[in-house]
C-alpha cells in the first residue's frame, strides 16, 4: 500500500478557490476506484500543529494499493493540477505503512505489511482525533505545550497540523530522524506523556488513529524548508 500526503501554500489572492476546491475535488476523489481513502483538509497557520487556522495552507491525503495507480493520480489528476495551479508552495511524501491502530471515519485506513521489517532510516507519523464536544477548550489548552516539547525534542525534523475542520477534526503529520526519537518523545517527554493520560482520563476522544510509516520519498517544501528523500530531509 501507498499513502501520499500533499500539503500546499495558496497565493493569498487564490484562497478562494482553496475553498472551493474542497467542495468541487471530492467528486473526482470519490470517482476514482483505485484511491481506497481519501481526506481533503485544512491547516494550522503555517502548517502548524497548535495554531489557528491558516486559509492558505491546505492539504490531501490519499491511499493506494500500489505505486502506478498512485502516480497516475499524481500526474493526471484534477486534484493535484487544482493544487498545483493555485499553490505558490507544495509539500508531497509517499510513505509505506508500518503499524496502524485506530480509526480515521469508522475506517482502518492505512493496512500495514506484516512482514515488513522496519527501517533504521527516517519515519513519519501520523495520529489524529475526532474531538468530543465540549472538550475543545480542554484539548486545545494542553496541546500547545505536547507540540512545542515536539519541535524542539531530539529527532524531530518537521511536523504539520492538518484536519477536516479546526474545532473537532485534527490530525499531526511529522517526521523523526529514527523510530527511536519518535518513541522518546511519545513515552519519556514529560509533557507529550502527560497529554497522553490525560487523553484516557479526560474521554477527549470519539475516535483516534495513530500510525507509522516508512518514508519512500518526498519533495518540494513546507513553510520553505526543502524536504527531499532520499537526499537529506533538511
Amino acid at each position: 500500500m501507498i499513502t501520499a500526503l500533499t500539503i500546499t501554500k495558496f497565493r493569498w489572492y487564490t484562497v478562494p478557490f482553496a475553498f472551493v476546491g474542497m467542495a468541487v475535488l471530492r467528486l473526482p476523489l470519490w470517482l476514482n476506484k483505485k484511491c481506497n481513502f481519501w481526506k481533503l483538509m485544512g491547516s494550522g497557520k503555517n502548517a502548524q500543529v497548535d495554531l489557528a487556522p491558516d486559509f492558505k495552507h491546505w492539504a490531501v491525503l490519499t491511499t493506494w494499493e500500489n505505486r502506478a495507480d498512485c502516480d497516475m493520480f499524481y500526474s493526471d489528476s484534477t486534484v493535484i493540477k487544482w493544487f498545483k495551479f493555485f499553490g505558490t508552495e507544495q509539500f508531497t511524501i509517499l510513505l509505506n505503512p508500518l503499524s496502524s491502530h485506530g480509526q480515521w471515519s469508522k475506517k482502518e485506513p492505512f493496512k500495514a505489511d506484516k512482514n515488513y521489517e522496519n527501517p533504521t532510516g527516517p519515519i513519519a507519523v501520523i495520529t489524529r482525533a475526532a474531538i468530543r464536544f465540549g472538550k475543545q477548550k480542554e484539548f486545545k489548552s494542553n496541546i500547545k505545550r505536547a507540540a512545542e516539547a515536539m519541535r524542539t525534542a531530539p529527532g524531530f525534523i518537521l511536523s504539520a497540523g492538518i484536519g477536516e475542520n479546526p474545532f473537532f477534526d485534527q490530525a499531526t503529520f511529522s517526521i523523526w530522524t529514527d523510530a527511536e526519537s519518535m518513541k522518546n518523545y511519545a513515552y519519556k517527554t514529560f509533557d507529550h506523556a502527560d497529554v497522553i493520560k490525560l487523553t484516557r482520563e479526560r474521554k477527549w476522544y470519539s475516535e483516534e488513529l495513530f500510525a507509522r510509516f516508512e518514508i519512500i520519498e518526498s519533495h518540494g517544501s513546507l513553510n520553505g524548508l526543502k524536504v527531499e528523500y532520499p537526499k537529506p530531509l533538511i
